[in-house]
């Protein structure tokens, strides 16, 4: 194919073609552009009747959610893509197939994930995945072990740094979760009805300076490879199965940015299900499993890069016990304080979450972003006295039965 352009689906299907071993020669395929998100084209292309397919991603020299006068560097797709083999290599069957990454259209082939469903959206139906926490804390614990000081030789990592400069995408990050919520922001984007509440975080200069803390951190805390943006938009899932995608946010910082980010969503799908479930029995038991897992998910990861730690770490002053109980105390209060700014910017930010802009009653879904300010405010606030991931479990439920009066 020629230069750089977007392409058709047309033009999708001669691609998926030529990818050695998947279809059958002159099989009947077809062709879907599901992207949702705000920065690809995303075709899903199929062999009618059999079952096989494959993803084609390709990054658009833009943000869709503004248009072209956002533009964004290309070079993003080659990122994602060297992101999802290592992810794929260090936690096998966590990730994608990569199939093929062709630089001049910045395309990405991957496996097709069409037997999952996005976690964002089974958590939303009120659908449980027992297996998740265990599964994630693998993908944390060994994609963030191997990347980083303790599991990998150091100056092989300064080298792979430089491969994972992302500084676009990091300004997106660095402007949306640690700036524009706590000013008069034109990317900022919230209901009228909670105004006193995006006033309050433009006016509370305890917040920020904690804010401050956290964004000196992504800035300069190059710890591991990070996926990024680790939501659960960006995470598939079966009963059985969690695979992750889009990495497209890649690069080395703080390791609390990707667990808190999981750990947010969870805690963002636990105040939205006040506005959805009616049955206060039902309520009840669903929060219950995600705060559970929210518990699950910190334990997994950390029982998971301890006995990493005792059998691979690389560096022998490292290998001190007495350094990595405080390196871990110091990441479960990046992980409060991480946490706490994605609720916060998916509340009043440009980009929102389903979960909650998805009740359908306005009242309660304002009440929801009620609850899910006061959570993440207050955990950014607490995040340098945390001592254990049940005090993140406290502060949700106490802003969910004061506020919610159950």
């Amino acid at each position: 194919m020629s230069a750089y352009h977007p392409l058709t689906e047309a033009e999708a299907i001669v691609r998926a073609r030529a990818v050695p071993g998947v279809f059958a020669p002159g099989a009947n395929l077809t062709v879907r552009e599901i992207g949702d998100g705000n920065l690809n084209l995303v075709f899903h292309i199929q062999e009618s009747g059999q079952g096989k397919g494959l993803i084609l991603k390709q990054a658009l020299p833009y943000a869709k959610v503004v248009g072209e006068s956002w533009p964004l560097t290309l070079d993003r797709a080659r990122i994602e893509s060297e992101a999802l083999m290592i992810q794929g290599e260090l936690a096998p069957g966590l990730a994608p197939k990569v199939y093929e990454y062709e630089p001049e259209l910045a395309l990405t082939i991957m496996e097709d994930l069409s037997d999952h469903v996005i976690m964002r959206r089974g958590l939303i139906e009120g659908n449980a995945y027992p297996l998740f926490a265990g599964h994630i804390g693998e993908f944390l614990a060994r994609t963030l072990f191997f990347t980083s000081d303790f599991g990998m030789n150091q100056q092989q990592k300064k080298l792979k740094t430089g491969r994972f400069i992302n500084p676009e995408l990091c300004k997106i990050t660095e402007d949306l979760i640690f700036d524009d919520p706590y000013t008069v922001s034109a990317n900022n984007n919230y209901d009228p009805a909670i105004e006193k509440e995006a006033a309050s975080l433009r006016e509370d200069r305890e917040l920020h300076l904690e804010v401050a803390r956290l964004r000196y951190g992504f800035l300069t805390k190059g710890q591991a490879l990070l996926h990024g943006d680790l939501h659960t938009g960006s995470i598939f899932v079966t009963p059985t199965s969690t695979k992750v995608i889009d990495p497209e946010f890649a690069y080395y910082g703080p390791m609390g940015f990707d667990i808190g980010a999981v750990l947010a969503n969870l805690l963002l799908n636990a105040v939205a299900q006040g506005g959805r479930m009616d049955d206060p029995s039902k309520l009840g038991d669903f929060r219950a499993y995600l705060l559970d897992t929210v518990q699950q998910v910190w334990d997994e990861f950390e029982t998971r890069f301890r006995a990493l730690w005792a059998e691979h770490c690389v560096d022998r002053l490292l290998r001190e016990s007495g350094y990595l109980d405080a390196f871990l105390a110091e990441l479960l209060q990046d992980t409060f304080g991480y946490a706490g700014a994605k609720m916060v910017r998916r509340i009043v930010g440009l980009a929102h979450v389903a979960d909650i802009d998805g009740i359908p009653d306005e009242a309660r879904r304002n009440r929801a972003r009620r609850v899910a300010l006061a959570i993440g405010t207050d955990l950014i606030k607490r995040h340098r006295t945390a001592g254990s991931i049940g005090q993140m479990l406290a502060v949700a439920n106490l802003h969910l039965a004061s506020k919610e009066g159950n």
